[in-house]
């Protein structure tokens, strides 16, 4: 019966192996980032930390329930990295995750399409409700979840192929060809904000593009699956300032028809992308807990949590 996750999208193919939504980097996080600064908050509003960027303008109070996160812990063999976390993602919104470095955080989005399967000796408990489905249960389509909850990575990894061919890699395990193929492909770059400036070159190595358009090239492939949810994994923290800004621009712009989770160690970023924001922490009484969560300004403005005031404040981090 084809219901909730295991319900194939209009140009899937069946039985299809990993798609161009979640290859990539599948290795654990080891520490996620260590030593990595924390960029100081200041005691302004958020609008006037990032320059204006307000994240109550986008702000969905009554927005759906995409995901239905409750008491989720996760183990790398003995060791807890996440303790009873529980929160709702928020349908066509953009959920930050906001911490230290180890906090889990990046683990924790990793347990929103399994990619942690793929690391030996790990455990999983709790539930995830996604479609009336828990993502959790053995009997999800791993594949077909991967494919509608799609992953961008740290840093870039385009294959070694062709700007075109890069993201026609999903489509064709798909079976999808011809002309069909063509218009998600390039309907893929221009929700990506690419297509302008690589539609002379589809056939040229992706490996040639810059830092930032290779990211939004992963971006793209994960699109051309049409996933209802992306994941980001600090998409924008290996980029240089510029490259920086369009990611966060393509990111406000694709939470019109997309569900978006983001890790990041920026407070100004939260700030300027997301409507929603969680705090973990790792101290050793925590063990990978959510401290807060909540729309972006309160967490900011209106911390219910010292800890949480402490962070954003840049106290400590």
């Amino acid at each position: 019966m084809e219901t909730g996750i295991n319900r194939p999208q209009k140009h899937q193919g069946s039985g299809a192996p990993l798609t161009g939504a979640q290859v990539g980097d599948a290795n654990p996080p080891s520490g996620e980032r260590m030593n990595e600064p924390v960029q100081q908050a200041q005691s302004a509003s958020p609008a006037e930390q990032v320059g204006g960027a307000d994240p109550r303008k986008n702000l969905k109070p009554d927005a759906q329930t995409k995901i239905d996160i409750q008491h989720l812990n996760f183990f790398y063999g003995s060791k807890q990295a996440l303790t009873d976390v529980s929160l709702p993602i928020r349908e066509h919104q953009v959920t930050a995750l906001i911490g230290p470095s180890g906090c889990g955080k990046s683990t924790f989005l990793r347990t929103l399409n399994r990619m942690n399967d793929l690391i030996p000796n790990t455990r999983t408990e709790g539930e995830a409700i996604f479609e009336g489905e828990n993502i959790y249960s053995k009997s999800t389509d791993v594949v077909l979840l991967r494919q509608r909850i799609g992953m961008v990575f740290q840093r870039p990894n385009p294959f070694p192929k062709s700007i075109f061919d890069n993201i026609a890699y999903g489509l064709r395990i798909q079976h999808t060809s011809g002309k069909q193929l063509h218009e998600i492909v390039e309907q893929s770059l221009v929700d990506a904000a690419l297509w302008d400036e690589v539609k002379d070159r589809l056939n040229t190595s992706a490996l040639g593009l810059s830092g930032g358009q290779q990211q939004r090239l992963c971006i793209a492939r994960a699109l051309a699956v049409k996933p209802d949810v992306l994941l980001m994994d600090e998409p924008a923290s290996a980029l240089d300032p510029i490259a920086t800004l369009k990611i966060e621009e393509l990111i406000t712009e694709l939470s019109a028809n997309y569900t978006i989770v983001i890790v990041t160690h920026n407070m100004q970023q939260a700030a300027r992308v997301s409507q929603y924001t969680g705090f973990f922490l790792s101290r050793e009484e925590y063990k990978g807990r959510l401290i807060e969560y909540g729309p972006t300004v309160e967490i900011f403005e209106h911390s219910k949590r010292k800890e949480t005031e402490d962070y954003v404040s840049g106290r400590f981090g």
